[in-house]
Order: C-alpha cells, then sequence, then structure tokens
C-alpha cells in the first residue's frame, strides 16, 4: 500500500501541471480548455493556408506574395511589431462566440500596415475568392456580412469609462482575455501605423446583440497613424473610437449592420475626410464621457458626409465644414419636465458642442420621456445656424466601394 501511495502523490501534481499549460485558442483542433498559458503546440485546421500565429510575442512581417489566415483570436503581445507588406491578403475563418476570429493589437505593442492606392492591404473573409494581387473578389456582396471578426488596435490613451476607470475592456474580446485591455495614462502613445487598408465581411457574433467592430480602436494614442482605411459589409460598427485621440484621415464605411462612425469615452482625436454609404442604424453616433475621469475629451470632425448623425449623452467637440442630412441632438429633463440635465442640447448651449459650416436638412432635437419645451428648442436652434460646406474629395479608387461600383 506504502508502494501505491507513494506513486500517487508523485502523478497527481504532474497531472494537475499538464493543464497548466496547453493551447488556450479555442478555435483550434487541440484546444484545451483547462490550459492557463499557451504554449505554443496550437493545430489548426491544414485546409486553411499560411495560417498567423495565435500569439506573436517578437516582430512578424506578413508578405503580399501569398494569402494568409486568421484561424482564431490573434494577439500581438509584449511590445512586438505585425508588418504587413503593401498588397497583403489577410483572410479570417469564420467563428463565433469566443472562437470569433480577430486581430488584436495589445496595449504597448504596434502593427506596421502600410499599403498603397495600388497596393492595399486587406482583410477579409475565408469564403472570399480574392486571390493575391486582386484588389476584389467576385463571390461576396455587400450584404455578406459577419463572415469573420475585425481588427482592434488597443493603447495606452486616456479613456473616460465608468466611474473613474481608466482602465477598460475592449468589445469584442471576452474578460478573460487580459490583452483586452485598453486605456492609460498616456495621450501621445504610438500603436503603429495603418495606411490603404480595407477591411471587409467582418462582425461576427460574439454574445446576444454584440459584434465586433471592422475597426475597434480603444485608448489609441495621438503618436498612432492611421489614414485611408475602408470598412465595408461589417455587422456591426465601421469603426468605433473609445476615447484616445488617434487622428485618422481618409475613412470610408459601407454597409454595416450598425452604426457607421461611433465615437464613445470622450475620444479628443480629429476625423478628418470622412464619407458613409448604407449604414444599418447611424451614419454618425456620437457619445461623450461614460465617467468621472478624463472627461474633457473633444473630438473634431472635419469635412465629412453622412447621411445621419445623432448627438447623444454629454457628447462634446467641434463639427466643421460637414454635410449631415439628418442631424439629431438628444436632450433630457430632469423629473419636472423643465431643468434641462447635461446632455448634446445642454452641451450646445453651452458652447461645448459646436457646428461651423455645417448644412443639414433636417433637425431633430430629441428627448426621451419628456417633450422638448419649445423656449429650450429655440435656444438650441439659436445657436445652431446651418452653413454650406465647402467639402473636398478624397481618393476612393483604391476602395472595394469604387471597385464594384457602390459609390
Amino acid at each position: 500500500m506504502k508502494k501505491i501511495l507513494l506513486i500517487s502523490t508523485l502523478v497527481l501534481p504532474l497531472m494537475f501541471s499538464c493543464k497548466k499549460q496547453g493551447c488556450t485558442d479555442p478555435t483550434a483542433i487541440n484546444y484545451n480548455e483547462h490550459a492557463e498559458k499557451d504554449d505554443g503546440t496550437c493545430d489548426y485546421d491544414q485546409s486553411y493556408p499560411n495560417i498567423v500565429p495565435a500569439t506573436i510575442e517578437s516582430d512578424l512581417t506578413l508578405t503580399n506574395d501569398t494569402i494568409w489566415t486568421i484561424a482564431g483570436r490573434t494577439r500581438v503581445i509584449n511590445g512586438a511589431t505585425l508588418t504587413i507588406e503593401p498588397g497583403t491578403i489577410i483572410k479570417g475563418a469564420p467563428g463565433s462566440g469566443s472562437n470569433a476570429c480577430a486581430l488584436v493589437i495589445s496595449r504597448g505593442s504596434k502593427i506596421n500596415a502600410q499599403g498603397t492606392p495600388q497596393q492595399p492591404i486587406i482583410f477579409t473573409s475565408i469564403v472570399d475568392n480574392i486571390e493575391v494581387g486582386q484588389l476584389s473578389g467576385t463571390n461576396l456582396s455587400e450584404y455578406d456580412t459577419g463572415l469573420w471578426g475585425g481588427v482592434l488596435i488597443l493603447g495606452n490613451g486616456y479613456i473616460c469609462a465608468g466611474a473613474g476607470d481608466v482602465l477598460s475592456q475592449i468589445e469584442g474580446i471576452p474578460v478573460s482575455d487580459q490583452t483586452g485591455t485598453y486605456g492609460g495614462n498616456d495621450p501621445n502613445d504610438n500603436s503603429g501605423v495603418m495606411t490603404y487598408v480595407s477591411i471587409r465581411h467582418g462582425g461576427a457574433n460574439i454574445g446576444a446583440g454584440n459584434e465586433i467592430n471592422g475597426l475597434s480602436l480603444g485608448g489609441v494614442g495621438s503618436g498612432t497613424i492611421i489614414n485611408n482605411i475602408e470598412v465595408i459589409a461589417n455587422q456591426d460598427d465601421g469603426i468605433e473610437w473609445f476615447g484616445g485621440s488617434v487622428n485618422v484621415t481618409n475613412a470610408i464605411v459601407g454597409y454595416t449592420g450598425d452604426d457607421g462612425l461611433d465615437i464613445d469615452q470622450a475620444y479628443a482625436g480629429t476625423i478628418e475626410n470622412f464619407y458613409t454609404v448604407g449604414i444599418g442604424d447611424e451614419d454618425l453616433e456620437v457619445d461623450g464621457p461614460e465617467g468621472i475621469t478624463h472627461t474633457n475629451g473633444m473630438f473634431t470632425l472635419i469635412n465629412g458626409s453622412v447621411a445621419r448623425g445623432d448627438f447623444r449623452s454629454d457628447a462634446q467637440g467641434s463639427i466643421i465644414n460637414c454635410n449631415i442630412e439628418t442631424l439629431k441632438i438628444r436632450s433630457s429633463f430632469e423629473s419636472d419636465c423643465v431643468t434641462p440635465k447635461k446632455d448634446a442640447a445642454q452641451h450646445i448651449i453651452d458652447g461645448i458642442l459646436t457646428f461651423t459650416q455645417t448644412n443639414w436638412n433636417v433637425l431633430d432635437i430629441y428627448t426621451t420621456g419628456c417633450p422638448v419645451p419649445t423656449t429650450y428648442q429655440n435656444q438650441i436652434e439659436s445657436n445652431m445656424i446651418p452653413s454650406t460646406p465647402t467639402i473636398t474629395g478624397f481618393d476612393k479608387s483604391w476602395t472595394w466601394l469604387y471597385i464594384n461600383n457602390k459609390l
């Protein structure tokens, strides 16, 4: 009996130690639900070409001479840089919930994705028949959404999420995955470069009513360079800013299931030259601070054209030289239905939300619960005089929208 007891005490710890490491990617064939740390042994469906590692801990380059596959949740961590050559095509495998495929650039790491008009970098679905050297496939339309996840860039910039929270977990990544954390105290943080990038057919479901955005920017700092971005046929929002101060120039979003451009958590950067088409909900949805820390972030929107813009809770910033066909302004009141609360409408009166050289065809000052008092509406309208913008165009010829005659 003593001998048997001795063997048991030796084997039992080994059994438990084996469960500490393994494959932590739920999309892998050999996923181990008990594993606490990825040991690099994940095995994927080999019918997928050139699978990008699930965890990128050192610098890696994706070349443009082949098609690459994101087969699960691919995370760039530990300060690594993922470089993607101009003209590279990356396809996302199907999956939903914890199996949703996405590229996550975690805090402190970088993406270096510098395409060109002639060779844009394309993220799309594994079922897209696009081939190396092409700008578009032939088998998917603007209505093919949710076929994979999306791209998430997370930084150390200021956010205003919750009651004093300076960190938060990005939408689309389970709380159990700490690489989904964003926010911090460096407004100049640098998460790399994205230019001439098209993100197509994404927005996989991760839960009831919760999908991944085409491009999520969580706490991304102003040291990051993002321009010439297209998001097309995404099941959720096209591009969403969660705080941060990164500037984005030349953004085109089309045929999303939810919002086109979505601003939250006291985003403090500039979005210049933007255009939306075929949006399921609001083309432009703007909210302000959500908590009590870093509440002063003021966005700037310059030179844009959208069908619908909804300025909601605590929206604060400047809209300059834009065309918004239907402009919605939210107001809210105390229980007496007379005393206004702090909201987008009150921010217009206080000069915190301003519209300059901007035109709209319909102005909808709405509220939740109480009717808007006539004197209050008149006060808002007196601070909002539409004027004709002089919107200048930008190059759209490299986009899926242009190539497929959707512009």
